[in-house]
């Protein structure tokens, strides 16, 4: 089973197209060691050839571009994505399935029913997309039964309710429903490795770090380093746990919840605004005490 990351910053990406923050500013400038980044998605596989796209990039089209195994070639129009799950309804994990709307067979779309009715609805994809390709739903049913993809032979998927909220535009943002946002577990039963990813985790409800607790490998939210690192920058007034993201230091944080954890982990979803980013910084040196990786753009893994 191979899992690519293919974007791994937040949404806006790094550097944020209207941000002058130190670190936005710093890698356009170059006087930052830092590496730009494309907005959160990865792609997995079990043969190398046939991809599911666990959320659908604005950024796809590049992300596409810098991962030849996602266009094969085999015949003359082709993809190596075979389907797409995306695990929210948010703009940046969405706005990509407009890229695929040339593909020649309806698009399989793994989503909870609270996602599609918001991508049939508030955030209409769906309905636009049976201009072209069309969209054939796939329902994540929550019920604790493994997710079944086509595409991924041998691979089990389970997803997992997390707590949070619905976008701003879907209709019941503010009476939050179950499957608003999901986590997954990936599990290859011929390793028997076990990858857990949320790259939205506001909150670490039993379920959740029972699933931590299990996996090999953790890809979680590293959005932002502190709780209040937009309001102080005076780049938004809300906190991390306004948008439904765990900081990382302090008490609480994901450092916190991730240091009796026995896996292999790795930060992903990281806004251009985090301190992370900076290679040489000394929140990176923190998080290699604490032996916890950045995710960038292009990391693969194989389990």
């Amino acid at each position: 089973m191979k899992i690519k990351v293919l974007g791994s910053s937040a949404g806006g990406g790094f550097p944020q197209w209207n941000c002058n923050c130190r670190n936005c500013d710093g890698v356009r400038r170059g006087t930052l060691k830092a590496t730009r980044r494309t907005q959160s998605s990865i792609a997995v596989s079990a043969n190398g050839e046939d991809w599911l796209l666990v959320n659908a990039s604005p950024d796809l089209l590049a992300q596409i571009a810098a991962h030849p195994e996602l266009q094969p070639a085999r015949r003359a129009r082709d993809s190596g994505i075979a389907a797409v799950l995306v695990m929210d309804a948010q703009i940046d994990h969405v706005t990509g399935l407009l890229m695929l709307r040339e593909r020649d067979t309806p698009l399989p779309l793994y989503a909870t029913d609270a996602v599609w009715q918001d991508l049939c609805s508030g955030f209409p994809v769906a309905p636009i997309l049976s201009h072209y390709c069309g969209v054939e739903h796939r329902r994540i049913a929550l019920d604790g039964a493994p997710l079944v993809v086509d595409a991924l032979d041998g691979v089990q998927i389970e997803a997992l309710p997390l707590s949070s909220k619905a976008p701003p535009y879907s209709p019941h943002r503010h009476a939050p429903e179950r499957g608003d946002n999901i986590g997954l577990v990936i599990a290859n039963p011929h390793s028997g490795k076990r990858v857990f990813y949320a790259p939205g985790l506001g909150a670490i409800e039993p379920h959740v770090l029972a699933a931590m607790r299990e996996a090999d490998l953790l890809l979680v939210d590293g959005t932002l380093w502190t709780g209040d690192e937009m309001i102080r920058l005076g780049l938004s007034k809300k906190t991390a746990a306004d948008m439904g993201h765990l900081h990382q230091s302090g008490p609480g944080g994901m450092i916190e919840v991730l240091d009796p954890l026995d896996a292999r982990k790795v930060l992903i979803h990281i806004n251009n605004t985090n301190p992370i980013l900076v290679e040489d910084g000394p929140e990176r040196r923190i998080l290699a005490e604490h032996g916890i990786e950045v995710a960038y753009d292009g990391l693969t893994f194989e389990l």
